[in-house]
């Protein structure tokens, strides 16, 4: 079935043919798995992976096994800041996550890490500041991926004065060097 698939893409028919003869391509599955079929890339785990690997973050998560009740995590040993509680051995693969904010967990059932991840960032609503081993990370998906550009100011907190700085310096590097990309 997959040759003829292919064949059929291969020949040039029409997308509007190709959605007649396998809609199941055009929904998200199915065209996840068609996408991986060819080049063997799943694009949400690469593109979670690669972004957040970037600024080598793995402190914003808290890992426990994928079968813990909430009751069951040891909150002291989560950070006091927002956090993503992944249930299981990777934050790309599970399917269940929970959120802890001040070592108290607010939701318990998450079901993508897209969602915790969101959930984890709309925290900080509540007049936190950025820790400063993810102040480059929360900063770039804040600018970048949120299109949350303020005038003046920042989440993330000056190491040398409790002030908070105007624009993180790496994050300003990044968004600098994507932007040069963009134009080439």
């Amino acid at each position: 079935m997959e040759k003829l698939q292919r064949q059929h893409v291969n020949q040039g028919k029409s997308i509007k043919c190709l959605r007649e003869e396998w809609p199941f391509w055009f929904d998200e599955l199915g065209m996840s798995v068609h996408f991986k079929e060819l080049t063997g890339i799943d694009l949400k785990k690469t593109f979670t992976r690669n972004s957040l690997s970037y600024f080598e973050e793995e402190s914003m998560f808290f890992h426990v096994e994928d079968r813990f009740l909430a009751e069951e995590v040891q909150l002291e040993q989560v950070p006091l800041t927002p956090a993503v509680i992944v249930c299981g051995q990777s934050c790309y693969s599970s399917k269940r996550y929970m959120l802890s904010l001040d070592q108290n967990l607010i939701n318990t059932n998450i079901s993508s890490f897209i969602s915790a991840l969101c959930l984890m960032f709309r925290s900080y609503c509540f007049n936190i500041y950025y820790p400063s081993e993810l102040a480059s990370t929360l900063e770039f998906l804040q600018r970048c991926f949120f299109s949350i550009n303020p005038e003046k100011g920042t989440k993330v907190q000056n190491k040398n004065s409790k002030r908070p700085l105007n624009l993180n310096p790496r994050v300003l590097t990044l968004i600098q060097e994507l932007s040069d990309h963009e134009w080439r």
